[in-house]
């Protein structure tokens, strides 16, 4: 069976106390606590000794997309604190300057693939030239993300191809043109489906389509990614 969860970010933006309530009422057990903004970290980090997590059968944390360069080693050093509790942590490539600082962090450690507006990790070839810098990083894939970038799929599954060996989690959402999380759309499941093969069954599925304005319902994302990976029938 298939281990689908949220990410709180999509549910409560810059909440993640009223989206761990939402998810205990729908009885999910697979989150990622997310800190997409450097301002959410400290009061992340902060409030995680306090979190009942214990009912939670995965846990990640995924670390700001932005922030200033000379900060880049006190948001190493607050990530440290999140991987001592075993818990890994999703990087976007583009944030990391200097990788040798990132290294600490081990096969806790998540590289995500990128959208079309950032400047790397958006391919194999990309995403090659990172995890030599951070040999013991895990992958974390954005099916969404690697669609935007190939309609066709094709460097989606060059990616899982490649990569898979390292693969520790998967996002999944639709991602438009102005690379926003939007619902998954019927046209996005029949797209995913055609690599849901290449993603083994224990691999954490982290739903991230926003639906925190009601754009859409926990349910309806939640069958949409089942959907994915339903048998072909003929």
């Amino acid at each position: 069976m298939r281990r689908i969860g949220f990410s709180t970010g999509a549910l409560a933006r810059g909440d993640f106390r009223a989206a761990l309530a939402i998810l205990c009422q729908h009885d999910i057990s697979i989150i990622e606590l997310s800190a997409l903004r450097f301002e959410e970290l400290t009061p992340l980090v902060t409030a995680l000794p306090s979190l009942d997590l214990a009912h939670f059968a995965f846990v990640a944390v995924h670390a700001p997309s932005r922030f200033a360069r000379d900060s880049e080693q006190q948001v190493v050093e607050q990530l440290c604190l999140i991987a001592e509790r075993g818990y890994p942590v999703i990087v976007h490539p583009d944030v990391i300057i200097e990788p040798e600082r990132w290294n600490v962090l081990g096969n806790l450690l998540a590289i995500e693939n990128m959208d079309k507006r950032k400047p790397l990790g958006r391919t194999v070839s990309e995403l090659h030239e990172i995890f030599r810098l951070l040999p013991a990083a895990r992958f974390c894939f954005d099916i969404g993300h690697a669609r935007q970038v190939d309609p066709s799929m094709t460097e989606a599954s060059l990616l899982l191809h490649t990569f898979g060996d390292r693969l520790l989690e998967v996002h999944m959402s639709e991602v438009n043109t102005a690379s926003r999380h939007d619902p998954i759309s019927l046209n996005a499941v029949m797209a995913f489906s055609a690599i849901a093969g290449s993603i083994p069954e224990e691999i954490p599925i982290i739903l991230e389509p926003l639906i925190d304005q009601g754009q859409s319902a926990i349910g309806i994302e939640l069958q949409r990614a089942r959907d994915v990976f339903a048998p072909v029938t003929v």
